[in-house]
């Protein structure tokens, strides 16, 4: 790796492979020969909409994404899409049950309720920090429910969700903002699945949402026209001008898994980083993981000291080691380490052999 780049540990927007980025910066002014930047191209033109199409196939052929599933790239990130979900999949009862594993998830429970909506949270590990993922069975559903949501991926408590949740006829929509790519799904598991860009895949700005046919038009006519997923699949995400930059570059982000493998092999390398970094915390007596092992992330890993003041001079020691944004969230403090798939191992390593030297000479 170069020497001005750091080991941006990030829980996003985050770090970008390297040699899509290498890719990127050399076709930044005239992309392909065309003479122009992606940043300036028209999204009508010819060139964009090779770009849009070619990333919707990579994405369906390393996701193996059924063909009664619409592909959609909406402008917004996630925040939209607690919006976008309830307003096109709640059309019936009006019912939405959520499993409320962290933060995120609880922001999507707050919007539906927010909407409206008669949301019910049906099983939640807040009391605990969220330290945990619940487990739900399919008599926890209300059997009239319009769908199950659940947070796939909890960057903010380092948790993961071990299982997919049976929800029988009941489509469940999972939120991968912070997971896509990074294991091999069963898409036909979820009716619609859907993800922020900045953490996984590209710069931020949009999400893609992958939804199953039966659920697109269902959407009553008068909510707002960006808000109906009908709108971009019928408008190939091009409704209005989308953000050209962040599809590019999640289309060459698609290519670039391919090329090393697939997301099979990410996944490999992912399991060997985490472990790594898991395995060192539980042997030391100075580094905690409060999460328990079976929920604990691959991408996301914290941990604590247990001393506050400690923790903001490790994080602050760290980046002056080159090894940057490894505070806690605001709201649990201690450490992050969001070793999300662009994360080389040397990245984990190094910062092993920082925690080692750390608590030599701090415990």
């Amino acid at each position: 790796m170069s020497n001005e780049r750091a080991y941006n540990f990030s829980a996003g927007p985050s770090m970008l492979p390297l040699p899509v980025l290498e890719d990127v910066q050399a076709n930044l002014l005239n992309y392909h020969g065309c003479g122009e930047s992606v940043l300036e191209m028209s999204h009508r033109s010819a060139e964009f909409k090779e770009i849009l199409a070619d990333a919707e196939s990579s994405l369906r052929d390393i996701m193996n994404i059924p063909d009664n599933y619409k592909v959609v790239f909406v402008q917004g990130g996630g925040t939209v899409q607690f919006a976008m979900v309830p307003l096109n999949l709640a059309v019936k009862s009006g019912k939405i049950d959520f499993v409320v594993s962290g933060s995120w998830a609880k922001k999507a429970y707050q919007e539906a309720v927010k909407m409206g909506f008669d949301a019910k949270v049906i099983a939640s590990s807040e009391d605990d920090v969220f330290t945990w993922i619940p487990k739900i069975t399919k008599d926890d559903i209300r059997p009239d429910a319009d769908y199950v949501h659940i947070c796939f991926n909890n960057t903010i408590y380092g948790t993961h969700f071990p299982y997919i949740p049976d929800t029988g006829d009941i489509p469940l929509v999972a939120d991968m903002s912070s997971c896509i790519l990074s294991e091999e799904i069963d898409v036909t598991k979820f009716g619609v699945i859907w993800a922020g860009v900045q953490k996984n895949v590209a710069p931020a700005g949009i999400a893609i949402a992958i939804i199953r046919e039966d659920l697109v038009g269902n959407a009553p006519a008068d909510i707002p026209t960006y808000l109906d997923y009908k709108v971009h699949v019928e408008k190939d995400s091009a409704y209005n001008t989308p953000n050209c930059f962040s599809i590019y570059v999640s289309g060459e982000v698609f290519k670039y898994i391919k090329s090393i493998g697939g997301i099979a092999e990410m996944n490999r390398r992912d399991v060997a980083k985490a472990k790594k970094l898991y395995d060192f915390i539980d042997a030391s007596d100075y580094y905690r993981c409060p999460v328990r092992e079976e929920d604990r992330s691959l991408m996301n890993v914290v941990f604590v000291i247990g001393d506050k003041d400690a923790e903001k001079k490790f994080v602050a020691e760290a980046k002056a080691e080159g090894l940057h944004n490894l505070g806690g969230h605001r709201t649990v403090g201690g450490m992050r380490a969001s070793i999300y798939n662009a994360m080389p191992e040397e990245g984990v390593d190094a910062l092993i052999e920082f925690m080692k030297k750390f608590e030599a000479e701090n415990k």
